[in-house]
């Protein structure tokens, strides 16, 4: 235990904080805020050199650390292991296996054994009990033993709780207490707070906290207070877990639409046609949704998300008919094309399928088309279109959306795209329609559409 008067805790668990304090940075900061941060004055400045130093008497909460704008305090950490209390021991001799402990038990660590060898008695699960001495308080015969560590927990008198609005989240209560699962952390406001049934009330908790968040209250409010974070905590979690479960669902769809998108494909590349051919697929979406989703699901509600779906671009050269002349090479915006005489041309990784080279190429040798997903009153295709000369299209950004983040401005091949203040400009007159800002907005605030 620390002296109830002095500011300073000395933690049950040992700590030792190495820090590093760049004193080039210090100087340039005239406020200070990580003095004024820590909780127990262990950060000052030293009188004989003026520099900024930590006392021997910091628990490592960080706070200098995130207090400091310049970046200059580093922190490492290195804590001892809890002090846990001793797995209740049971005198099977005393234990009349009447389920007492096993009913109280909050964790199911203790069951019954009958094996014949001993006489009917209560064990406990040394890897899930958490010492919360439930099952000593409710033992009728005094079977079993607890509390070598800790005081005993008793069910009446007073509990401690947290005063989250006095805490300031340095954890050093998580830190010090040295009851498994007595103190836990909110998934909501991110903050510590007590479970009164595996409170042993040790108070270490309570003298190492630095704000004077942690004191005694009434049970009855003390289970008031940890039923209501808990039940945030719970409905966080079902949340969390729903909204999991619906990024699964995404990219199980995702998949589905490639399947369905590449079957499909390959029944286009044996068709012969000079500019559009489609293909319903409200059978082949179903099949495949009800094998990846395992749900009846009405392909109504994919209409907007086949529209969003965005085009698979292709760019081929034919080699039969390629002279290797270099004419396409002149018009490529991002010299994706390679030439090797009296070879064909190839195409690099790089293009970006404007189809200016399909425009230029007077031998018909390079092909270049699109394969996507739309909807059509109830019903979904899959479709193909080539591409006959430069892509045009109307260029359209929801201006909702766009955060001006500017990573379509970076990479936009032909800067067509500005960023002016927060607005993003564009430039009709340099735009090839490549579709790469479409492509990489992180937040499809881009659409071209209106390919013509």
């Amino acid at each position: 235990m620390i002296d109830s008067y002095t500011k300073t805790p000395r933690p049950l668990r040992h700590v030792d904080v190495d820090y590093v304090i760049d004193q080039t940075r210090c100087e340039d900061c005239k406020d200070k805020p990580c003095l004024g941060s820590c909780p127990i004055d262990a950060i000052y400045i030293d009188n004989e050199d003026g520099f900024v130093k930590i006392r021997n008497t910091c628990f490592g909460c960080v706070l200098c650390r995130n207090a400091c704008p310049h970046d200059a305090i580093s922190l490492d950490v290195h804590m001892d292991p809890p002090l846990k209390e001793n797995v209740p021991n049971i005198n099977v001799k005393l234990c009349k296996a009447c389920g007492a402990c096993v009913q109280a038990c909050k964790n199911g660590s203790i069951h019954i054994v009958s094996d014949g060898k001993e006489i009917p008695h209560s064990e406990i699960d040394k890897d899930t009990c958490v010492r919360c001495g439930y099952c000593f308080r409710v033992c009728p015969t005094d079977a079993i033993k607890y509390g070598e560590l800790l005081p005993r927990t008793v069910k009446g008198g007073k509990a401690i709780v947290v005063n989250q609005d006095n805490c300031i989240g340095c954890m050093t209560c998580t830190r010090v207490c040295p009851s498994m699962g007595a103190i836990n952390v909110a998934r909501t406001n991110k903050l510590p707070y007590i479970n009164p049934g595996y409170c042993a009330r040790c108070e270490e908790c309570m003298h190492s906290c630095p704000s004077g968040a942690i004191k005694y209250s009434s049970r009855k409010k003390a289970y008031k207070m940890y039923s209501e974070i808990k039940s945030f905590d719970i409905v966080s979690g079902i949340v969390d877990h729903d909204m999991k479960l619906l990024s699964l669902d995404l990219i199980s769809l995702n998949k589905v639409l490639q399947k369905v998108g590449r079957a499909t494909a390959l029944e286009f590349d044996d068709l012969s046609f000079e500019n559009f051919v489609e293909h319903k697929v409200n059978d082949d979406m179903e099949k495949e949704l009800r094998i990846s989703l395992d749900s009846n699901i009405e392909l109504d509600n994919f209409t907007k998300l086949f529209g969003s779906y965005l085009m698979d671009r292709n760019i081929e050269v034919y080699e039969n008919k390629c002279i290797a002349c270099g004419e396409c090479i002149n018009v490529c915006p991002v010299d994706a094309i390679e030439l090797n005489g009296p070879n064909p041309i190839r195409i690099e990784d790089n293009c970006v399928y404007c189809g200016k080279c399909v425009g230029q190429c007077q031998f018909d040798a390079i092909g270049a088309y699109d394969d996507y997903f739309y909807s059509k009153d109830a019903d979904l295709y899959y479709a193909r279109s080539y591409l006959h000369d430069q892509r045009l299209g109307d260029f359209s950004l929801s201006s909702t959306k766009c955060q001006s983040c500017a990573i379509c401005v970076k990479n936009c091949p032909v800067e067509a795209l500005t960023l002016n203040g927060d607005d993003i400009e564009f430039d009709s007159e340099k735009c090839i329609y490549c579709r790469e800002c479409e492509a990489i907005c992180p937040l499809d605030a881009i659409r071209i559409v209106n390919f013509r």
